[in-house]
């Protein structure tokens, strides 16, 4: 068992934007060890959220705390060493080779004129492998098919080595078994003592692989909780504004959106 231990922190915090309130007043801990996944409608706030907590976008009010210090405090290569943040797409407008750009994730381990080393190349393809993108590291990444591409961004931020994971969408352009393969990844790094949180739009994979679940209405208001206690048809019929059915399946609840004549 991992003893829990607050790694990133969310203090009163309040997401805006131009003449609207997503979130306010969130207090939310995110510790070592667990898997959280933030639901909520498109322009709910999730991403900007996501984005404030990794220190890429400026708090509207409140604060954001990493371990014991205030996460502006922190120098950003030090920052860097501790958290990554998968953002929703990637663009490519030079091209670049697949080892190429996955060894961008080690440049926060790597000293100003420092080349890579043998282990910063191990760890890069040891990343490679494990999304299924062994043997492609000389070919460009403009030749890639989106999938492809979206697992490539996961490979970086794994060879980024932190120990905070902040995904937006991880599940973007991924079939159904490489969506299954990246969060059984995920859920292993939590397992093995890393934070990771992560928002969805598949209510069911959140159900499958996290311990808790933040819901974002998108007026300010927010419920956070254990994924059994929180991921409810009532709550989840009011936060996507349809019906949302329970169907029992196998050893677990499925949870179906329909809409009423």
């Amino acid at each position: 068992m991992i003893e829990a231990k607050t790694s990133i922190s969310a203090n009163e915090l309040r997401v805006e934007v131009p003449g609207r309130l997503l979130v306010d007043q969130l207090n939310a801990s995110f510790e070592n060890g667990e898997f959280v996944a933030i639901l909520g409608q498109n322009g709910a706030g999730k991403s900007l959220s996501l984005m404030t907590l990794a220190g890429l976008r400026e708090a509207d009010g409140g604060s954001i705390g990493l371990d014991d210090q205030a996460l502006d405090s922190i120098d950003r290569q030090a920052l860097a060493r501790r958290i990554a943040l998968l953002p929703q797409d990637t663009d490519d407008i030079f091209p670049a080779t697949v080892m190429d750009t996955v060894m961008i994730g080690r440049h926060p381990h790597i000293a100003r004129f420092q080349w890579e080393s043998k282990e910063d190349f191990e760890i890069a393809n040891n990343c490679l492998k494990l999304l299924d993108l062994d043997g492609m590291a000389e070919r460009d990444v403009l030749t890639l098919s989106g999938g492809e591409r979206r697992r490539l961004a996961i490979a970086q931020i794994l060879t980024q080595s932190p120990d905070i994971y902040l995904l937006d969408e991880p599940t973007n352009h991924l079939d159904p078994q490489h969506q299954l393969d990246v969060l059984h990844l995920f859920r292993e790094k939590a397992n093995k003592g890393a934070c990771v949180v992560a928002t969805l739009h598949d209510v069911n994979l959140a159900a499958r692989f996290a311990d808790r679940a933040l819901l974002l209405y998108g007026d300010g208001r927010w419920e956070s909780g254990a994924v059994d206690d929180v991921l409810t048809e009532e709550r989840l019929s009011e936060l996507y504004a349809t019906p949302m059915d329970t169907v029992p399946w196998r050893d677990r609840n499925l949870f179906v959106a329909h809409r009423q004549p």
